[in-house]
C-alpha cells in the first residue's frame, strides 16, 4: 500500500467549495463592476448546475435513480470511480473502501452514502458491478452504478475526476483513484488518495459528518 504521511494527507484534504459564487456584470459609472449579493441558496445551486448533475443512473440492483435529486442532495456523500476489469488501482481502492465501511459502523447508509461509478459502462451492466460490488462484501449504504456513456463521462468530468492531458486523460487505464468526499447541504467538498490508510479517510469523512467539531492538527 503506498505511504502517505498524516502531514501530508491533511494538507490533501482540506475543505473548500467546488465553487464560490456568481459574478454580476452591472456597471457602475460605466467603468466599475460588481458583485451581485451571494446567498446560501443561490450558491448551492450555482455549484449543483456546475458539479452536479441531474443525470440518471442505475444502481447495482437495476434501480433508476437521479444523480443530484435521489443520490446527493441533503447528504454527506462520497465518490469514487472504477472498471471490473482493472488489474491496478481500482481493486485495490475498492479493497481500501471495504475497510473504511467497517469503521464507520452504522454511520454508512444513515449519516454517510459511498457511490462507486464505473468507468466503462459499455462493459460494466448491472449484473457486472453487482458481482464486483458482492466480491468486496459491500454492504448497504454503499452503491455501485452504471450509466449511459455520455452521461457517465459527463458525471465524471463534472465532479473532477480528470487529467489536464486529454490523451491522458482519455485512456482509463490510468485513471485518477482518488475519492471526493462532501457535505452537499453544507457547500464543502474535497478529497483525498483512495489508497490513504483506512482509519485516516474516515477521519477525514468524520469532519464533514460533524462539521462542527474542531479539526485535529497535523504532526
Amino acid at each position: 500500500m503506498m505511504a502517505i504521511s498524516r502531514r501530508k494527507f491533511l494538507s490533501l484534504t482540506t475543505a473548500t467549495p467546488l465553487a464560490v459564487g456568481v459574478l454580476s456584470a452591472a456597471a457602475v459609472a460605466g467603468e466599475a463592476r460588481k458583485f451581485a449579493p451571494v446567498t446560501q441558496e443561490t450558491a448551492r445551486k450555482r455549484i449543483q448546475q456546475l458539479h452536479l448533475p441531474n443525470l440518471p443512473l442505475t444502481t447495482h440492483e437495476g434501480k433508476q435513480v437521479m444523480f443530484y435529486n435521489d443520490l446527493v442532495k441533503d447528504k454527506v456523500v462520497t465518490f469514487n470511480f472504477f472498471f471490473a476489469k482493472c488489474d491496478e488501482i481500482c481493486p485495490m481502492v475498492t479493497a481500501n473502501l471495504a475497510k473504511v465501511q467497517k469503521l464507520l459502523g452504522d454511520q454508512l447508509g444513515r449519516d454517510i452514502h459511498m457511490y462507486s461509478f464505473t468507468l466503462k459502462p459499455e462493459e460494466d451492466t448491472v449484473a457486472v458491478i453487482a458481482d464486483y460490488r458482492k466480491k468486496f462484501g459491500a454492504k448497504p449504504g454503499w452503491t455501485f452504478l452504471t450509466a449511459k456513456p455520455d452521461d457517465m463521462e459527463r458525471l465524471r468530468k463534472a465532479i473532477g475526476f480528470t487529467y489536464p492531458d486529454p490523451a491522458v486523460d482519455r485512456d482509463k487505464t490510468q485513471h485518477i483513484g482518488n475519492i471526493r468526499y462532501g457535505n452537499e447541504p453544507l457547500m464543502y467538498w474535497s478529497a483525498c488518495p483512495g489508497m490513504a490508510h483506512a482509519e485516516w479517510v474516515v477521519e477525514t469523512f468524520e469532519w464533514m459528518i460533524h462539521p462542527d467539531r474542531s479539526r485535529v492538527q497535523a504532526s
